[in-house]
């Protein structure tokens, strides 16, 4: 588990963080708690969601966890009526919900799968961060989690690419919309980490090569501890073997 720095300047801040039950967003989720951030949890496996919650548990962080389905705009408004029950605020929104698909060319990939992968990628990004802006605040961090996607292309792979190019594209319109607000915008690319995600479009992929998701989300706590004048836009982080 990381480690708990001695001045750590995310006390008694709030953080919201989407697909927080595993691989990447289970990580941000675990060193944003060694820094005694309070923690907004979702997911849309209960059991899962509430192991996760008393794993963070600790006595200075306030733990939510609730149920979310971000494609759903009805479900995105009752986590946010949550919210507001418990937290004066939003401090910091890690958009990392997300699903891929099986390796498919476009002529056999089915439109349920197109519609279910961008809702859930792209609108469900929209919806949420919509919804937190209402209650951010000067000095807030929002963190998308858009993968190497978002600026390559990979065969059989049409509506995870096209999610995350339009989100690398809502993340920069979104970052000089919130420039005057203080708010930061870092769109997030990491490259091949070793998370569940492969089993649905490469099991077989190489994972002694890919970054652990402690890496990533060490990064990202990296970048949200900058001084409120200076901004990580765009964080990349690689294997050092590359793309694989």
């Amino acid at each position: 588990m990381p480690q708990k720095t001695s001045s750590s300047r995310l006390t008694d801040q709030t953080a919201l963080i989407t697909g927080a039950t595993r691989g990447i967003g289970l990580a941000i989720a675990h060193a944003l708690a060694a820094e005694d951030c309070n923690l907004i949890l979702t997911g849309r496996d209960e059991p899962v969601l509430r192991r996760v919650s008393r794993e963070l548990t600790s006595r200075k962080s306030k733990i939510l966890a609730h149920l979310c389905d971000v494609r759903d705009l009805q479900s995105v408004d009752d986590l946010f009526r949550a919210i507001r029950r418990q937290f004066k605020r939003l401090d910091i929104l890690i958009n990392n919900a997300g699903i891929a698909h099986a390796n498919l060319t476009v002529d056999k990939l089915p439109l349920p799968l197109w519609q279910d992968v961008i809702d859930t990628n792209l609108t469900g990004m929209f919806l949420t961060t919509q919804a937190a802006l209402a209650i951010m605040k000067r000095g807030g961090v929002i963190v998308n989690n858009l993968s190497i996607a978002a600026n390559r292309v990979f065969a059989g792979s049409a509506a995870y690419v096209a999610s995350k190019h339009g989100a690398l594209g809502f993340t920069s319109t979104l970052r000089e919309e919130l420039r005057p607000r203080g708010i930061r915008v870092i769109a997030l690319i990491p490259g091949a980490t070793d998370t569940a995600i492969w089993n649905t479009f490469w099991p077989q992929a190489p994972r002694k090569k890919m970054m652990t998701p402690a890496t990533i989300a060490q990064a990202v706590v990296g970048a949200i501890l900058l001084p409120p004048n200076a901004t990580i836009e765009t964080l990349e982080i690689l294997p050092t073997v590359g793309t694989l």
